[in-house]
């Protein structure tokens, strides 16, 4: 896809700006770990299924930060073709995120019950084991994230606990 952008670009004298997300969370994401915890939660609060070995480690960047960075991006890039990434500046593992999900809903003695995953402790077949984006060429245009990994992850939770989202448990 980057070199197709480029190509349109180059052939016809447009400017792109090519963004590389990390994992990015808010409490308005309808999908990934800690909609998934939540829900499997609210179901069943003595137990929670965690996909893979839990040592998958991935940066989290909330979802103010991920507009800020791309608001940045396309304001100061300045060549034709500009490619950043876009993460945190650190990361967390899966069984961290289930931790602050448990702490964030007043959950103790939660029995964690790991599958295993596949290829190392995956979570799933093509599963990124470990993550965490170089974001050095943003960071000199002069974006940093506001929120570390643990962060944003709590920053997703708490309104969602406080019913302000999408996730919804179901039967």
């Amino acid at each position: 896809s980057e070199a197709l952008v480029t190509s349109y670009c180059h052939a016809y004298k447009k400017k792109a700006v090519i963004l590389r997300l990390a994992n990015i969370v808010g409490p308005r994401s309808k999908h990934g770990v800690t909609g998934d915890f939540i829900t499997k939660l609210r179901r069943n609060p003595r137990e929670l299924e965690i996909l893979g070995d839990g040592t998958q480690s991935k940066s989290y960047l909330h979802i103010t930060d991920c507009i800020e960075a791309i608001l940045t991006a396309s304001e100061r890039s300045r060549n034709q073709v500009e490619v950043y990434n876009v993460g945190s500046e650190d990361r967390i593992d899966v069984k961290s995120i289930a931790g602050i999900v448990m702490e964030e809903m007043g959950l103790k003695d939660v029995k964690l019950e790991f599958t295993g995953g596949v290829d190392g402790g995956r979570g799933w077949v093509g599963d990124v084991k470990n993550m965490l984006l170089d974001t050095t060429k943003l960071k000199s245009t002069g974006w940093k994230p506001r929120h570390n990994s643990e962060e944003a992850v709590r920053a997703t939770v708490k309104p969602v606990l406080r019913g302000k989202n999408h996730y919804t448990s179901t039967s």
